[in-house]
């Protein structure tokens, strides 16, 4: 017979998330009753207290957030932790890491969701429509939006009247907000809307087809990459002042390359590839060789690109080609920046003599490829058979967390000194008042 034991009053931190995650692993475990009444009544009792560690959830986050320590591990961010440590999408890590950032300016939402008598739909839906708001606005809001949830209003209605909030704050204050509309129509030929604005902008939408979207790629992703670590404008912003230039004159030589067969040109039907992998069919290849200047690849035994020399500290535009049609993302494991956004890297580094040979060089993200440069001792360097080099982030010294845990796998505090407490005692399973039901969210 197993039991959780634990003195509620006495246990630490990690003895209390080591037991939850002991009844969670148990729960998973066990087949859902037959009556149908019955599961809707522990859904919603386990929804609560799973509103509840999210809680909990966001204020550890906001603390790994806040001490930057995903950056000793290799993170770039806090949200590319969150994505790859923890299996999220990339809304979802968003949610979380904006919950992590507002609780403290929503002492009210806080405390009434550590209750659990407001659920993490209405939490997350709050804190998104504060993000970019100010102390003062904010305050105000979180008193009418909570308002609304204590009229039961939904999730999705609270979310329509933030968004509004925030309209009217844009409007005090003469600036306007870019409306949320659906930028991808799925047609099958690109299209772009544009209108202007009152005060003579312009709003932008549309979508692109794989081939245009590739051109769109090739031409401004160079010019989107940060001016340096003074630059703090946000990917949006870059892409806009790409696009200017571009407009302007400012860039002539836009590069599509297109991974293909000699047989696809010729007339047969194996379909292509762009840099990132997108799969093109064979007739819309041909037509893109038709406009294009064509660069063959040389290919050694094993399908590797020959060498094409050492005689450039920096590699050419004919190696970065190459290089981008073997990794469509950083060599590091897990990160997802494009390939075509990414620097070239010297595996062994230039300083202890690498050559800028193609089997030589792999392409990384500006983040990770500093960041390997200073902590070359943490990084473990593989190879695959058609010359691609994958990068896999060691741990900081002195402390091993090699992969996720397990849900019934303690935890370890690593860094901490385990507390002595008293002898634990069995927690005794008993009836307690049904907790304030409060609508759940979509």
């Amino acid at each position: 017979m197993r039991s959780v034991a634990v003195d509620l009053d006495a246990a630490s931190t990690m003895e209390l998330v080591n037991a939850a995650s002991a009844i969670a692993a148990e729960l998973a475990k066990r087949a859902a009753p037959d009556s149908a009444p019955a599961c809707m009544e522990l859904a919603e009792t386990l929804a609560a207290a799973t509103d509840m560690q999210e809680a909990v959830l966001a204020g550890f986050v906001g603390v790994v957030d806040t001490g930057r320590e995903v950056q000793r591990w290799g993170f770039p961010s806090t949200q590319s932790w969150l994505r790859n440590r923890l299996g999220m999408r990339e809304a979802r890590a968003k949610e979380r890491l904006t919950l992590a950032r507002q609780r403290h300016r929503l002492p009210e939402l806080t405390s009434r969701w550590e209750s659990g008598t407001v659920s993490f739909g209405y939490a997350a839906t709050i804190a998104s429509a504060v993000a970019r708001l100010n102390d003062e606005d904010c305050k105000a809001a979180e008193e009418i939006l909570l308002g609304m949830v204590d009229q039961s209003f939904s999730a999705g209605k609270v979310a329509t009247f933030g968004r509004r909030i925030r309209e009217v704050i844009a409007e005090r204050d003469g600036t306007e907000q870019l409306p949320d509309v659906d930028s991808r129509r799925a047609y099958d030929r690109s299209w772009i809307d544009s209108t202007r604005s009152l005060d003579g902008g312009r709003y932008i939408k549309g979508w692109l087809n794989a081939e245009d979207a590739a051109i769109w790629d090739g031409t401004l992703g160079p010019l989107a990459k940060p001016a340096g670590t003074d630059d703090h404008r946000d990917l949006s912003e870059r892409i806009a002042a790409a696009l200017t230039s571009v407009l302007s004159g400012g860039h002539k030589a836009t590069k599509v390359t297109v991974i293909c067969e000699l047989d696809t040109l010729t007339g047969g039907q194996a379909p292509a590839r762009l840099a990132d992998g997108t799969p093109i069919p064979a007739e819309q290849a041909r037509r893109i060789a038709l406009s294009a200047l064509v660069s063959p690849l040389l290919l050694g035994k094993g399908n590797v690109p020959l060498y094409l020399g050492r005689t450039e500290r920096f590699a050419t535009p004919a190696q970065r080609r190459v290089l981008e049609s073997l990794n469509p993302t950083c060599a590091v494991q897990g990160c997802q920046v494009p390939g075509t956004l990414c620097e070239v890297d010297h595996v062994h580094g230039w300083a202890l003599g690498s050559p800028t040979d193609i089997d030589q060089l792999t392409l990384a993200c500006g983040w990770h490829n500093r960041w390997k440069a200073t902590n070359p001792h943490r990084v473990q360097i593989t190879k695959t058979a058609d010359g691609r080099y994958t990068y896999r982030l060691q741990p900081p010294g002195g402390t091993t967390r090699p992969s996720r845990p397990r849900a019934d796998e303690p935890l370890t505090p690593w860094t901490v000194e385990p507390k002595t407490i008293p002898p634990p005692h069995r927690i005794a399973l008993t009836a307690h008042p049904p907790q304030p039901h409060h609508p759940r969210a979509p």
